[in-house]
């Protein structure tokens, strides 16, 4: 068993009986689960442009509406969804997921109106619910304790790789393409298809390559009424309360950056005479600068999420936010030089809430209810992205483009000072060796 605990995946230390090769697996699986789900941004603003020809006035509203929509879904599903992770299989749901959004981007290029956007989007909520869920949970599964924040860091920087490659490759592909003879239309069918087929490779890639079943002995299970109850029970402690805290905002603020982020650049650029595929192109661009500095910073903040009390962590990482999304307000063009410079300070603020959240909530989750606590979890994410995109929306078009992320930055600013109170507060976690040894107890 001494053994089986130290194998290692590079830098990381794996929990008993997670092998290197489902750690390689799982490494595969996170390059792509992020930009898979976030790929519907750039795909839903160049079809909203190019193949349904809403006016632009709208469009903000119509981005807000349909994660409103999508967010609805994962409030209902996030809880079935957690239970099914802790009762089946992470690897399962996590497959299913993959299935799921291949479906909405295969259906997607075919919508006729706005309504069947929605109606779409009901079966992308369901992916994100199933890929979401597992693969926080796993996240959470696969780490020895001491290894926790390096393992998430290594994940920051695969989904930051992997925004960059699903987002930036795909996003120009349909300019590609009209540049070689096909048409506005064919050229957004045939990008959400490539897309769709990639979701089908990273279902097979889960399907085969994660470890098997879950990680408790069947009569250690939990009932389902115990793990319904215990994702939101668990929030008498005060540390799993700020986390969920913490998803609300990361969340919302991922959401917020691949939606009016590009949403605001491809404006941008069509006001300054660019016709659709190259303004979408541009407004992807700027995201993907936020992403590439998100990934640079990940293996700089992991190892410190290591080395301090993490709630500490959390409250850093909430100024780090907070300067990245207020100072936008001083950039009055989203294509000027000068905006790297913003954009770099909101991808670091982004990743290192998601970082600091992701660590936390990994510290202090139940054994043998990870996938319940992680559901309410990513509910509380869910109503983040819910509340913020929804409203958000409205403020894009209503006062300015900068609103969302002005909305973002101060809520980051309140859960500051909620951290620097739970950490006076609050008793600090058992530490990592006694957590370890706990870990070895329950594997089976």
């Amino acid at each position: 068993m001494a053994e089986q605990s130290q194998r290692k995946l590079g830098p990381v230390v794996l929990a008993p009986n997670v092998l290197p090769r489902h750690g390689v697996a799982f490494m595969g699986a996170a390059f792509l689960s992020i930009g898979l789900m976030t790929f519907i941004a750039i795909g839903q603003t160049y079809i909203l442009n190019e193949h349904l020809r809403i006016p632009e006035s709208q469009q903000g509203a119509i981005s807000g509406n349909l994660v409103f929509w999508t967010e609805i879904v994962t409030l209902l599903f996030f809880m079935p969804a957690g239970i099914l992770i802790d009762r089946i299989s992470r690897r399962s749901i996590y497959a299913v997921g993959f299935l799921l959004l291949a479906a909405t981007y295969i259906l997607y290029p075919l919508a006729e109106s706005v309504g069947d956007l929605y109606l779409y989007r009901f079966i992308y909520g369901l992916g994100v619910v199933a890929v979401a869920g597992a693969l926080s949970t796993v996240l959470v599964d696969y780490p020895a304790e001491q290894s926790r924040g390096k393992l998430v860091a290594m994940v920051g920087v695969l989904s930051g790789l992997g925004i960059v490659f699903t987002n930036q490759g795909f996003g120009a592909l349909p300019e590609i393409l009209i540049g070689n003879g096909f048409s506005g239309e064919e050229a957004g069918r045939t990008t959400h298809f490539i897309v769709a087929a990639l979701c089908v490779a990273a279902a097979v890639l889960v399907g085969l390559g994660l470890k098997a079943g879950i990680p408790i002995r069947r009569e250690e299970r939990p009932s389902v009424r115990q793990l319904f109850i215990s994702g939101f029970s668990q929030a008498r402690n005060p540390r799993i309360a700020l986390a969920y805290s913490a998803a609300f905002i990361a969340r919302g603020d991922q959401s917020v950056n691949a939606t009016f982020l590009i949403l605001w650049g491809t404006l941008a650029g069509k006001a300054a005479g660019m016709d659709s595929a190259e303004a979408v192109m541009n407004g992807t661009l700027i995201f993907v600068i936020a992403q590439i500095s998100a990934l640079v910073w990940a293996p700089i903040l992991g190892p410190l999420l290591d080395r301090i009390d993490r709630v500490t962590a959390l409250a850093i990482c909430m100024v780090l936010a907070a300067i990245g999304n207020l100072s936008l307000v001083l950039l009055d063009d989203p294509l000027a030089d000068i905006g790297i410079v913003f954009f770099i300070l909101l991808g670091i603020g982004q990743i290192s809430v998601f970082l600091g959240a992701q660590s936390l909530i990994g510290q202090e989750a139940p054994h043998n209810k990870r996938g319940s606590v992680l559901g309410a979890f990513n509910i509380s994410g869910a109503v983040g992205i819910l509340l913020i995109t929804s409203t958000g929306g409205r403020l894009f078009d209503a006062i300015d483009p900068r609103a969302p992320f002005v909305v973002v930055g101060v809520i980051n600013v309140l859960l500051f000072f909620a951290s620097l109170y739970v950490r006076l507060k609050a008793s600090p976690p058992p530490d990592s060796a006694g957590r370890a040894d706990a870990e070895r107890l329950l594997a089976p």
